[in-house]
């Protein structure tokens, strides 16, 4: 239903004005946008129009910035947002931070959110608006409408039955053309097809070994009647190009390793060929990554024998993988700098550089570069280096380091199995290396519960560099370097009496 409605000019932006139209009425609104840096934008310029000064919203705003260790600038700038009643909302907030957004858009404390398609499914928000700003994006063709169906995710945000009896959803158009194809395209448009994700060879592969792995299936005919059932086949409809796909998922998969034929077939299947996993193949099903991803680390592993391997070949290796994209994208002026650092890493690398004019050399820098991010994490650079020097945001960061741990862990298991042992230890310490982000000096003083990279550091910088030393030291000692409380922790941990004697010399402590 469309409908005419009056909104007061106050500002020359019409997102503003119908983002403080929505305030006066008592009333919540998304606004969606197209960027992460335009989600920030908006809420800031509408923040700007807002004077408030409230008690809760002034302590959202403080857990908000105190969420890491060292603010970010982007911490800063939800925080200020936050104490005027409004936020921005993407993937690049640390976790913590989007949870106390969407809560105080519950609880209606706040009253604004500019977002990308980040809250458009899965969120039931009291949200009497939706504001279409941005209904195009950039893709690999330039700027293009979004499809339909993200149009009616988005615009079905406003007006939930649990919260309001109707909803408005606005889009906004600068001209009358604009205004006049915005309407043809998405109030009288039709949804797009949904495609089955079977189509996709990464799924497929991955369902191919599984459904072998786990006895399910054990033959092409079995593995075809599989397929006829599922939505992919009522889709696609031609069954013969999808046994064609079936038999080159298999003829991958056996050329691999993963899968074997099998001696033993049951009597209606006695001219059949039957499979099974080999141990290899059994590990990677249960890893559950793309045979793709574990056939290019074990023959990676396996052509770097006796070479000299550090935590940024491993990074390396784990970043280019399709379980890692999108990476992070290098821009021209970045080129040099990548290039620069590819080259002092050079005789570190397992994955081999292409040449510059292989269609895999784009993809190839970015994983440098994805792979440089997370070793200065583990040189223990914060996130607001990171956000400055890679355009990676908090939230971004956890995504990809809790991505790279899991195929790291891929790794190492792969690695075991197919008996280069040596290489076990080197990844493990990346591991944990990249889980607390710091340099490998610090790896015996993180098993310390409640100690974390900047306790650590603290106590390192301090000359308290192991465990033994940290025995040395007397209660007084730790509490002047870490609090009382953390202490008395530490040394209840290493099984030492709480009542240790005072040291006499305290003076030259580093606070760090």
């Amino acid at each position: 239903m469309t409908k005419k409605i009056k909104i007061k000019q106050l500002s020359s932006d019409a997102t503003i004005n119908l983002a403080l139209d929505t305030i006066s009425i008592n009333k919540q609104a998304l606004i969606f946008v197209n960027t992460k840096r335009s989600a920030e934008k908006t809420a800031e310029n509408i923040a700007k129009r807002i004077k408030a000064n409230n008690k809760e919203l002034n302590k959202l705003s403080e857990e908000v910035l105190n969420v890491l260790p060292r603010p970010t600038k982007q911490c800063e700038r939800l925080a200020k947002c936050i104490a005027k009643g409004v936020a921005f909302h993407h993937a690049g907030l640390h976790a913590k931070q989007r949870t106390i957004v969407e809560n105080a858009f519950r609880e209606s404390k706040v009253r604004i959110i500019a977002t990308t398609p980040t809250l458009a499914c899965g969120l039931d928000l009291p949200a009497f608006r939706t504001i279409l700003r941005d209904l195009k994006r950039y893709g690999h063709r330039g700027l293009q409408y979004i499809p339909v169906l993200e149009y009616h995710q988005q615009a079905g945000r406003a007006g939930r039955p649990k919260y309001d009896s109707f909803g408005e959803a606005i889009c906004i158009a600068s001209t009358e053309h604009e205004k006049e194809e915005i309407y043809r395209r998405y109030i009288q448009g039709e949804p797009e097809d949904i495609y089955s994700k079977l189509a996709v060879e990464p799924v497929l592969r991955t369902y191919v070994l599984s459904l072998i792995a786990s006895g399910f299936t054990n033959t092409k005919q079995q593995l075809l009647k599989f397929f006829e059932k599922t939505f992919w086949a009522y889709q696609f409809k031609d069954i013969t190009y999808i046994e064609t796909i079936i038999d080159r998922m298999l003829s991958l998969l056996m050329e691999w390793g993963f899968i074997s034929q099998s001696e033993f077939v049951s009597a209606d299947e006695i001219n059949t060929t039957a499979y099974k996993t080999t141990p290899l193949g059994n590990r990677v099903a249960e890893l559950y990554i793309d045979p793709l991803t574990a056939h290019y680390f074990v023959s990676s592993i396996l052509s770097s024998h006796k070479k000299k391997l550090i935590a940024f070949s491993f990074l390396q290796l784990v970043a280019h993988t399709v379980e890692m994209r999108p990476l992070l994208r290098t821009k021209v002026k970045e080129l040099e700098f990548i290039q620069d650092k590819l080259t002092y890493y050079e005789h570190y690398l397992i994955d081999k550089e292409p040449s510059l004019y292989d269609p895999e050399y784009d993809e190839f820098i970015d994983s440098v570069k994805t792979a440089l991010f997370m070793q200065d994490w583990i040189d223990e650079k914060d996130e607001e280096y990171l956000l400055e020097t890679y355009n990676i945001r908090p939230g971004e960061i956890r995504v990809k380091l809790d991505n790279a741990d899991w195929l790291l862990y891929a790794l190492e298991e792969l690695t075991r199995i197919v008996g280069l042992h040596y290489l076990i230890k080197e990844i493990k310490k990346t591991r944990l290396r990249l889980k607390h982000g710091i340099k490998e000096e610090l790896m015996s003083l993180i098993k310390l519960r409640g100690i974390g990279r900047v306790r650590a550091r603290k106590l390192y910088a301090n000359k308290l560099k192991n465990l033994a030393d940290i025995k040395k030291a007397s209660v007084t000692t730790l509490s002047q370097i870490l609090g009382t409380k953390v202490a008395l922790g530490i040394k209840k941990q290493l099984g030492q009496s709480i009542a240790n004697p005072v040291d006499k010399n305290q003076e030259g402590l580093k606070k760090y």
